[in-house]
């Protein structure tokens, strides 16, 4: 189960690395695959990349374990797969295009204040 406090990290670990307009939604009793979704764009692909490998490394020490990255070399649209927590790492162009925030509409978008 993912607390608040590991969602919050994970939201830090792709900041680290200037992941921008990042978004976190809550899937629970939407999607079987996964509970939480964390969208965040990367100017370009080695951003993108830059972004993922950070995740890869920071993760581990926060208590998420990555189970599979795809999207690599490629990165324009990276996933990382974490169980209850799916990361998309996307360049804008394809954060547009596929707008999964819309595509999850029905997800509730959560936020945390700033400390």
């Amino acid at each position: 189960m993912l607390t608040d406090k590991l969602l919050q990290e994970a939201l830090k670990v792709v900041e680290e690395k200037k992941g921008h307009d990042p978004i976190l939604l809550d899937l629970q009793g939407i999607s079987l695959v996964t509970d939480y979704f964390l969208i965040v764009t990367g100017n370009t692909t080695t951003q993108v990349k830059a972004i993922t490998d950070n995740i890869s490394e920071k993760f581990t020490e926060i208590g998420l374990h990555v189970l599979r990255v795809e999207g690599l070399p490629d990165a324009k649209w990276v996933l990382v797969d974490c169980g209850d927590l799916v990361v998309h790492v996307m360049t804008p162009d394809q954060r547009e295009f596929y707008n999964l925030e819309r595509l999850w509409g029905d997800a509730k978008v959560i936020s945390f204040s700033a400390s």
